[in-house]
């Protein structure tokens, strides 16, 4: 530590990397991240994409950033946080663009040499004084001509200027490190495994990343302290930073194993649903089969194959792909087979928002079908919760025989949080609904349990257990081919009935659960933002309590019990009111308050606030 200066302990920060959808942020952001959570810190984090596929350099539309929440309990790390207190701007448009993001206090790091007059004007500033443009006080600027110095870092690398300037992320990050006092042995070594094919680019990241740090300890940054987020309340455990979007393909793992079955993976590449399918490609010795399909229809309609075979089909998709899938889809619920039908939903009907977080496809998946189509359908609430809401749909799918939809976002799929990795024991039993020994010889294919009225799955091949199924109806009793109406009615009534018996955790109601004088209700990702302010608004003095849904369809056999309890209960969603709609048809007399925004953006707590404590 330079002399004379002092270390700050801190509870929590918020630091946001911006620039180039090129730049790098998102790597910054993610080793930033798991450094924090190496050392033991709760961490939330936000990327957030431009929509732009190949927007212009330096322009406004193509910046790119990744915010991440930091604390010293693990537990309480719920949101990204609202305002950052630390903002890293790597050229004129990032700057421009993000600082509605940053605290007024916040520190700012900026690359000057990107701050030139043709960046400016790309960036549409009027004049050349962009900080009196902003009106951001000089004072909380840390001005470092970062681009020069990474050159002069790496000039005897023999890596090409491309190459050179594509490391000037790990300056940046070298800076944020010494400010909060990170270990860059955890850097180093995130960077020698990501590059482990190219020992050179990972040398020279390395390089830049210790020249950021040393850039900081020399010259005090211009900051008056360095900070440190010590970790209270440890648990006990294995920990390792994990996205949404992982942890549902290791809850998918873990389901498949612990039923004793395989996992098949039948998908087309879609913002943001894609990372599932590269994450399982990666464990062909765990037995995961995956498939690339030629469009979404061929993707869907080849797990339904591999359920029919005996595996555990699984497709993967966001909203646009489920409007395809759903001629599959159907067919699936027709034939009563096990399929995980996972949607990470985006931003915006139509191409819309690819990389933006809504909550709009609730009642897509719920009723966008043709015919009566019932489904179970889960939402997981955070990152980590991704993997249990996974390995819930393998067990209610495997064990009821049914298709069921996983219903993530694009916020808790891309961002990423401290998990602590489950034992075996952590795990509930699957025990799939396979024909039983005495229906040998005489098995037909709706024969039912009388308890779930879930059918009994039968594996093609097997002497015995000969069936045909398709999408044509068929007659409950012998499997045939019917037209008969009073069956037809008889079986759509059926299998609404067997999701209807699902067993599926309560609803929990959270904070003030005995007195509330009002009760938040929410779905999915929104969980953070909405415990957040729960307990701002109790900070406040209010009595407030939280009811969150994980599962959707069917709803928890308390549900009506909670919602009646309150006098007045306001359901917030990202979407126009699909829940709330929801809860209305299914609860006589339900007549809640509503709040709705659909901006492709997490809700800020502050506003969430402001809402509710005048309600």
């Amino acid at each position: 530590m330079t002399e004379g200066m002092t270390v700050k302990e801190l509870h929590e920060v918020v630091v946001r990397f911006s620039g180039d959808s090129g730049d790098g942020m998102q790597l910054a952001g993610n080793i930033f991240s798991t450094i924090s959570a190496t050392e033991g810190n709760g961490i939330s984090t936000f990327p957030d994409y431009p929509a732009d596929i190949r927007a212009p350099q330096g322009s406004l539309t193509g910046v790119s950033g990744y915010q991440v929440h930091v604390g010293d309990d693990v537990d309480e790390v719920l949101t990204p946080g609202d305002k950052c207190d630390v903002l890293v701007a790597m050229n004129a448009a990032a700057l421009k663009t993000q600082i509605k993001f940053a605290k007024p206090t916040a520190t700012i790091i900026i690359d000057t040499n990107s701050f030139k007059e043709t960046d400016l004007k790309k960036a549409e500033f009027r004049g050349y004084d962009y900080l009196e443009e902003l009106g951001i006080d000089r004072d909380r600027v840390v001005a470092c001509p970062i681009t020069n110095m990474v050159k002069e870092a790496l000039k005897d690398s023999g890596l090409t200027m491309k190459a050179i300037l594509k490391s000037r992320n790990m300056f940046a990050l070298g800076i944020v490190c010494w400010l909060f006092n990170r270990n860059l042995e955890l850097g180093r070594e995130f960077l020698r495994k990501k590059f482990a094919k190219k020992p050179q680019v990972a040398e020279a990241n390395i390089a830049v990343l210790e020249a950021g740090w040393n850039y900081g300890e020399h010259t005090q940054a211009s900051v008056p302290h360095t900070y440190r987020i010590e970790t209270h309340h440890k648990h006990p455990g294995r920990y390792m930073d994990i996205t949404g979007n992982k942890a549902t393909a290791y809850g998918l793992i873990a389901a498949t194993e612990k039923a004793g079955l395989q996992l098949y993976l039948g998908s087309y590449p879609i913002t943001p649903a894609t990372d599932i399918l590269h994450e399982l490609a990666k464990h062909k010795s765990l037995g995961v089969i995956t498939v690339q399909a030629e469009d979404e229809l061929a993707a869907c309609a080849s797990a339904i194959g591999a359920s029919f075979a005996g595996a555990l089909g699984v497709t993967s998709t966001s909203g646009p792909g489920i409007c395809l899938k759903s001629e599959a889809m159907n067919l699936a619920v027709m034939d009563e087979l096990p399929l995980v039908v996972i949607d990470v939903q985006r931003g915006g009907p139509s191409t819309g928002l690819p990389t933006k977080a809504e909550q709009t496809d609730l009642l897509q998946v719920l009723f966008g079908r043709n015919g009566e189509s019932p489904m179970p359908v889960i939402a997981p609430k955070s990152p980590t919760d991704c993997f249990t809401a996974a390995y819930w749909a393998c067990k209610i799918a495997v064990e009821h025989v049914t298709p069921v939809v996983l219903l993530s976002d694009a916020f808790i799929a891309n961002g990423s949080a401290a998990w602590r990795l489950p034992t075996d024991n952590d795990l509930m039993p699957i025990h799939p609904q396979y024909a039983t020994e005495a229906q040998r010889g005489h098995y037909t294919p709706y024969e039912r349990d009388p308890k779930t009225m879930a059918r009994y799955w039968a594996i093609p091949g097997t002497q015995g257990y000969e069936h045909i199924l398709g999408g044509l109806e068929k007659d409950g009793a012998t499997g045939e081919i019917s037209n008969d109406p009073d069956n037809h009615n008889r079986m759509v009534h059926l299998r609404r009935e067997k999701v209807q018996r699902i067993e599926v955790p309560d609803l929990q109601v959270e904070g003030d659960a005995d007195d509330a004088d009002l009760l938040i209700v929410g779905w999915g990702g929104t969980y953070g933002h909405l415990y957040a302010a729960m307990e701002a608004l109790q900070a406040q003095g209010k009595r407030v309590a939280l009811a969150h849904f994980e599962f959707i369809n069917p709803l928890p056999k308390n549900t009506a019990d909670v919602l009646r309890r309150y006098k007045k209960v306001v359901v917030c969603e990202q979407n126009l009111g699909q829940l709330a709609t929801w809860l209305r048809a299914n609860i006589d007399g339900f007549a809640p308050l509503q709040y709705n925004e659909v901006k492709g953006q997490p809700f800020k707590v502050e506003e969430l606030v402001n809402y509710l404590f005048a309600q």
